[in-house]
């Protein structure tokens, strides 16, 4: 399977809300309910795509505080990607692109499950954070 990622790539509201539904196993939203390209124009840095011919098999949401810090949001790969370094190299465009705008941390939240991915792969370092449910 051949790769293609891109900054601030181009995706629809239906192709992102069924990654969305798959990856997070949740229904299936409507872009009426979740609209995904007004959210992100409005409140990230920007995001990546990645593509398999004209499938998106990955997608991740990169959100700043407008100065130096960026957070992985929504980090989505289709299952008949999992496995083949896509994750990764959507991590990867959206560090480069988050250092390009000077931002100097990129954090990310994750399942425990996740943290040989976050810390292995990508080189995240552990630090402690809080929750708080709402």
């Amino acid at each position: 399977m051949t790769i293609q990622t891109s900054w601030r790539g181009e995706f629809t509201n239906d192709e992102a809300n069924r990654l969305h539904a798959e990856a997070f196993e949740t229904r299936l939203y409507s872009a009426a309910e979740w609209d995904w390209d007004r959210l992100v124009r409005a409140h990230s840095l920007g995001w990546v795509v990645a593509r398999s011919a004209a499938d998106l098999v990955g997608f991740v949401n990169v959100i700043w505080d407008g100065l130096v810090h960026a957070w992985i949001q929504d980090e989505m790969v289709a299952r008949s990607a999992r496995g083949q370094g896509v994750g990764r190299q959507l991590v990867e465009v959206a560090a480069q692109a988050a250092r390009d705008a000077g931002c100097e941390i990129l954090h990310v939240d994750f399942e425990d499950h996740l943290r040989p991915f976050y810390f292995g792969v990508c080189g995240f370092t552990p630090t402690n954070a809080g929750l708080l449910r709402l």
